[in-house]
């Protein structure tokens, strides 16, 4: 039996300092210490920190309505 292999478009960081497609499932919000982190909006889990001051690409900022209510 052969399966036929679709390609899918999915979201990807260029290289080129800027994102294709948005993340699901995902929020982000900055810490009191001015750093980024994101959770999983599914279950609630706390998940990396961005080391710098600029937001994780492609991430949306909690609160704005997006990906809710839980993806």
């Amino acid at each position: 039996m052969l399966h036929e292999r679709k390609e899918v478009n999915m979201g990807k960081n260029t290289g080129d300092g800027f994102r294709r497609g948005a993340v699901t499932a995902r929020t982000q919000f900055q810490r009191p210490d001015g750093h980024w982190q994101k959770r999983d909006e599914r279950s609630g889990e706390m998940m990396e920190v961005k080391s710098g001051d600029t937001p994780f690409k492609g991430v949306a900022k909690e609160p704005d309505g997006r990906d809710t209510p839980n993806a």
